[in-house]
């Protein structure tokens, strides 16, 4: 049976933080030796006063696992122990845990875990359970949040030293759920019209019999040293379940508040076109936890926006789905359309708003003719984009793509 957490050691790459204890409430207190680097958030710096919460702190929270990762761990668990929060982060926030912060508690030191490599992921597993397999061994270092199935991997490189293939960096694996038939291919198509436009994305992959979407961390570096992640949620100080509440135009408000001087400008055009992605897809699940910034550290100005990340189409599985978060007070794709241009002229500062909205649609061209194929084989999916392409062509008639770089 597992001992329930009351207290457990923080740490960071640059060094001690803390200690994180639950007393009938959360608090955090720093180390007398803790120094700015080593702060556990952008929004939580360096003090002597502890930071008191009735619920755990939002950075924290971040790594708590949810939807079918947190049932199979009630599963295996449920029985034997009661999964609250301290225990669950004690599962899933070391070595593996999603930005820079690790948590620890000497009686819960998983051992390090084997690397696979790439190839073996995107092989055609024919009718065997290869995430089955993957969650068996890699389930108790998934601390990632979203409701579908997902496990963090580390990729084995295939270099030998001396004996050992080293692990290097790491991998997010994602599946299909009985309900959401298609979803990595889905996924994989969004994220490619992303990347087709020019949005900032992670290395990501699927799989060869498109059951399994792979995306390589971009909270590691390339050789596998973890660096700061914070999703919209955790900087605006809210609970993971209120991740639908706020508006996108609160978005753009948190992220040039938070982002360095340099990067601002940059963050709030992508924000935009990830927004207006969002709405041409049909991405009803934008919300707070799926946008983020990196960062080396909270005393090193280098705070952007992070890459892209889980976008899908969701309208294909759920007709009547809308908006994760409100543009212009309301949460209607359709109507969400034609509020696009005032949204990056007022909260994003982009110049031509429909320009960089022309070269979303160009891409989703290319992306709808390379992979027609794998559009078939999600049910909905072409249905979903053609009407929604077609709005919004007329809606930027005259206007040519932008630069890549405008």
């Amino acid at each position: 049976m597992m001992v329930k957490r009351t207290s457990m050691t923080v740490s960071t790459p640059q060094g001690l933080s803390g200690q994180l204890d639950y007393v009938g409430y959360y608090a955090f207190n720093y180390a007398p030796s803790a120094l700015p680097p080593s702060a556990v958030s952008l929004g939580m710096p360096v003090r002597m006063e502890p930071y008191e919460d009735n619920e755990l702190m939002s950075i924290f929270q971040m790594n708590l696992p949810e939807g079918h990762m947190l049932e199979m761990l009630q599963r295996r668990f449920g029985k034997t122990s009661t999964l609250d929060p301290m225990l669950l982060l004690a599962m899933a926030g070391g070595e593996a845990g999603i930005g820079r912060v690790f948590v620890t508690s000497p009686e819960f030191t998983p051992g390090a875990a084997m690397g696979i490599e790439l190839s073996q992921l995107l092989a055609d597993q024919g009718t065997g359970d290869l995430f089955q397999e993957l969650t068996d061994a890699y389930l108790m270092r998934s601390g990632v949040s979203g409701m579908q199935p997902k496990l963090l991997v580390p990729e084995q490189s295939g270099a030998v030293f001396g004996k050992a293939l080293l692990p290097t960096r790491e991998l997010i694996v994602k599946t299909e759920g009985a309900h959401f038939p298609g979803l990595a291919i889905n996924e994989y198509l969004c994220m490619s019209i992303a990347k087709e436009a020019g949005i900032p994305v992670p290395d990501f992959f699927l799989s060869a019999d498109n059951k399994r979407f792979v995306m390589r961390r971009f909270d590691r570096t390339q050789a596998g040293a973890p660096i700061g992640f914070e999703d919209i949620a955790v900087l605006a100080g809210l609970n993971a379940s209120w991740k639908y509440s706020l508006s996108y135009e609160q978005v753009a408000q948190i992220l040039n508040a938070y982002c360095s001087v340099e990067h601002r400008r940059a963050a709030l055009a992508q924000l935009f076109d990830q927004v207006a992605l969002s709405v041409l897809v049909g991405n009803g699940d934008a919300h707070l936890k799926n946008f983020g910034v990196t960062y080396e550290n909270p005393a090193q100005d280098t705070v952007k926006m992070s890459p892209a990340y889980d976008i899908v189409c969701t309208t294909c599985y759920l007709p009547s789905d809308v908006l994760a978060l409100t543009l212009n007070h309301q949460k209607g794709l359709l109507a969400a359309r034609v509020d696009l241009e005032d949204f990056g002229k007022n909260s994003c500062k982009v110049v031509d708003p429909l320009a960089r909205i022309a070269r979303l649609v160009e891409a989703m061209h290319v992306v709808m003719y390379t992979e027609s194929d794998r559009i078939d084989q999600v049910p909905g999916l072409r249905q979903c984009f053609e009407p929604s392409l077609a709005r919004f062509e007329k809606l930027v008639t005259g206007h040519p793509p932008c630069l890549l770089d405008s």
